[in-house]
């Protein structure tokens, strides 16, 4: 067993970001150990459930069309955040983000074609062959290939923190409290997505009609002792990645099956059959993760979807059909709405509609004029039967209060002060580059981006 010697590093978490920092500083010699507080299969945390990453490109990789340039991507990350980021930090994740498919290659990790279609992410998004769950296992045999001890279902329980310098942590492991020491630390656990009770804090009892994308065990408790052991706090406990997802979804771990992508496609009403925001602000990838948010403020937590038959097989659809009818009045009583108030909704949109010419790969110019709230771009008509719904929640993927970091990826403590042997990488710190908003794949991005320099760090403290 590990437990009667002293890691050069011990990772916390065991999902994308802690992983290449287990790989990183395993392959600089350092004795590592990850602890991972889920159980074997569910491993990995939210990594589990992704598809891509984010990078900028020459337009030479193979696995995207392109190019996708290094100021592109910075201005879109400075324009979902609308300038909320440090900059300095957000600098450094797209500038380094050139060496992820590389880097990833390196590992064994595999790649499909660009992905072409509704989504747009063809030029700035690397696919994984297998998804989140075949790049996470690839990661895993590479990490156990170079000597990482990896151990599940082993929940932190309390961290030993000395003056802002780690020195071990307390685990649960096959039913005993067991201390783990290490010279250096990776906090790479997640955000507190799961915590309910926590989430209520900011949220109210709105949080109750949340629905979690991903794994149950992402509760923030490495979050919280960190916070409380001293390591300054970043970003607002309110911001966070949250996804109209369907429904009709399972409380926890629904994952990619159940997100839905048809919101640009048609209208999205509240439950008293109002529009509440502009269905075709930007592309996709730049605006799904707002509508969780937009969702969560309406009556009920609850939104819905609503298309005509031009549309139903324009996107990926989710794991539940559609609720269909011959009308829109009809459709209504379906989703328990009030007919005629959706059907004023909808003939109100119709007459408002500017004709156009219809282009879903880029901002088109089919907009409606005179609305309270327009929709700027792919505005069609409801009038093609039958009609479509889709009941939408809150899908929350993770928070964005976590640890403030330097361009190390070095933990700071209270007063700006570095940590002596402490970093962090992954959702715990994304808060640092993402103050509100998202961009698709940039998750994982940061935390390969920042996985991969705590890995360096902290085996270079180690060595020591």
């Amino acid at each position: 067993m590990p437990f009667n010697q002293t890691f050069d590093v011990v990772v916390l978490g065991g999902g994308n970001a802690a992983l290449c920092a287990a790989i990183v500083a395993a392959s600089r010699d350092a004795r590592v150990v990850v602890l991972e507080g889920a159980p074997r299969f569910y491993r990995g945390g939210n990594t589990r459930h992704t598809r891509n990453l984010r990078c900028s490109h020459d337009g030479r990789a193979s696995t995207m069309s392109g190019p996708y340039a290094h100021q592109e991507f910075l201005d879109d990350l400075y324009r979902v955040t609308d300038g909320q980021t440090d900059k300095a930090l957000a600098e450094l994740t797209v500038a380094r983000s050139r060496e992820l498919i590389g880097f990833m290659g390196e590992q064994g990790v595999l790649f499909q074609p660009p992905l072409g279609g509704t989504l747009s992410l063809g030029k700035t998004n690397a696919f994984f062959l297998g998804g989140g769950r075949g790049m996470l296992n690839t990661l895993y045999r590479r990490a156990e290939s170079l000597g990482v001890t990896c151990l599940y279902d082993a929940p932190v329980l309390a961290l030993d923190i000395q003056n802002g310098f780690f020195v071990s942590a307390t685990i649960r492991y096959e039913g005993r409290e067991q201390k783990v020491r290490g010279k250096a630390l990776v906090a790479a656990a997640g955000g507190f997505e799961a915590n309910i009770e926590w989430l209520k804090k900011y949220w109210g009892a709105a949080a109750d009609n949340f629905l979690i994308r991903g794994t149950p065990y992402n509760r923030g408790d490495v979050l919280r002792m960190l916070l409380d052991a001293g390591v300054a706090p970043v970003g607002d406990p309110t911001q966070c990645h949250a996804v109209a997802i369907d429904a009709r979804a399972p409380k926890f771990d629904g994952g990619i099956a159940t997100r839905l992508d048809s919101v640009v496609f048609g209208i999205m009403v509240n439950r008293d059959a109002q529009r509440f925001y502009d269905e075709g602000e930007d592309t996709w990838p730049k605006r799904y993760a707002i509508w969780g948010r937009l969702v969560a403020q309406q009556p009920g937590q609850i939104g819905y979807s609503i298309i005509d038959a031009k549309s139903i097989r324009m996107f990926m659809p989710s794991i539940f059909p559609a609720i269909s009818a011959p009308t829109v009045g009809e459709l209504a009583g379906k989703l328990s709405l009030d007919p005629t108030a959706l059907e004023a909704t909808v003939a109100e949109f119709n007459a408002a509609v500017k004709p156009g010419t219809f282009d879903h790969t880029v901002l088109d110019d089919c907009r409606t004029e005179g609305l309270t709230i327009e929709k700027t771009h792919w505005a069609r008509k409801l009038d093609t039967p039958p009609y479509y719904a889709y009941p939408l929640r809150p899908g929350i993927t993770f928070t964005y209060l976590g640890v403030r970091v330097n361009e190390e990826s070095r933990m700071l403590l209270a007063g700006g002060k570095p940590s002596g042997n402490m970093f962090a990488a992954g959702e715990i710190m994304a808060g640092n580059v993402l103050g509100k908003g998202y961009l698709a794949g940039i998750g994982m991005t940061i935390g390969a981006v920042f996985g991969r320099l705590a890995g360096e760090g902290a085996a270079k403290h180690a060595r020591n």
